[in-house]
């Protein structure tokens, strides 16, 4: 059996406690319900205080759950409901294409890949769900760096490595980039992240018409693209699936 880190696994079930029952709880509660010394559930609780997930009553001095678990929850619960609002609209976005469609959200200096339809043929494909995307060279990328903030400096702070010979390594022409993709409402990859696949993708708002993701389609460049240019009706494709699971998730025509 593997061995668990027992520090967390008592930090654990201080937040299980204070989760059910009652509301808030004192030290001594605390201490006895899940079986420390005092002296080592006041180290627990002040750390998780720390990191938000804790909060006293000055009043009182009982311990309640902090603000940063809500905070987390609501994070869960929204790339769950991303991905529920897309499973539809990601799987039309793949048979119209007739390309690989992709949800991708920001995590940890990169795109999380949340949700993978396979290109709608006979062809050896790999399931991408859980995979990491980086935020410079990618369209899924691009599109949350120009629309997020938060992004936009996770990718700014990133290092801008060279992935292929297209990948753009300068941070003031890759920053000059994204007012194109402002301007035109997507964004797109050709060739700077694998050779020969290019991308499109366009950003998905929540109801307070913030960025929660992006979503594209990835396939060979001989297929996306005619004449050097990105086929228009890709383009129209993946615009209108970002436009459909945004109104899903409560905004209006943007």
């Amino acid at each position: 059996m593997a061995r668990t880190i027992q520090s967390l696994e008592r930090a654990a079930a201080v937040l299980r406690l204070l989760a059910g029952g009652e509301r808030r709880l004192g030290l001594s509660d605390i201490a006895s319900s899940i079986g420390l010394a005092k002296a080592t559930t006041h180290g627990l609780l002040r750390t998780l205080q720390q990191e938000g997930f804790v909060e006293q009553d000055e009043r009182s001095g009982r311990y309640q759950l902090g603000a940063e678990l809500l905070r987390l929850g609501n994070s869960y619960l929204d790339v769950h409901e991303l991905r529920a609002r897309a499973l539809v609209w990601t799987d039309d976005l793949a048979r119209a294409s007739g390309e690989s469609a992709y949800l991708g959200v920001l995590h940890q200096q990169g795109v999380l890949i949340v949700h993978h339809v396979f290109r709608p043929d006979d062809s050896r494909q790999v399931l991408e769900i859980g995979a990491m995307q980086p935020l410079h060279s990618t369209a899924l990328g691009k599109v949350l760096a120009a629309f997020d903030p938060v992004a936009h400096n996770e990718a700014m702070d990133g290092g801008f490595q060279a992935i292929t010979a297209r990948t753009v390594t300068d941070p003031a022409e890759f920053d000059a980039g994204l007012d194109l993709v402002r301007a035109r409402g997507w964004a797109s990859d050709v060739g700077e992240t694998w050779d020969g696949v290019a991308s499109i993708a366009a950003p998905i708002l929540d109801r307070r018409k913030m960025p929660v993701g992006a979503v594209g389609i990835t396939g060979a460049v001989e297929r996306m693209q005619s004449d050097g240019e990105l086929g228009p009706r890709l383009v129209a494709a993946v615009r209108d699936c970002a436009r459909s699971v945004s109104r899903d998730l409560g905004v209006g025509r943007f």
